[in-house]
């Protein structure tokens, strides 16, 4: 994606590469783009990066229900397998 190639030429000689740093260049990112940039952004991938993305999405909020409920690693892990 062009917006990662040029964020990541622009600041990888600022910026460590710590989780820190990019979390923080993402939602400052995040902060100026609206709701028609971000479509016009996901329009722009390819299928395989749109996957990806919705993929971490749905990881990451499953993530934090089970965290919000309290019901992480309470299953055996044999039961992790769900097909």
């Amino acid at each position: 994606m062009k917006l990662i190639d040029d964020l990541y030429n622009l600041y990888r000689n600022k910026l460590t590469g710590d989780e820190e740093d990019i979390d923080m260049l993402a939602f400052a990112v995040l902060e100026q783009l609206d709701r028609k940039e971000i479509l016009d952004l996901l329009h722009e991938m390819e299928d395989q990066e749109l996957n990806n993305l919705l993929g971490i999405y749905i990881i990451e909020s499953l993530k934090g229900k089970f965290a919000k409920e309290g019901l992480e690693d309470t299953r055996p892990a044999h039961y992790r397998n769900i097909h």
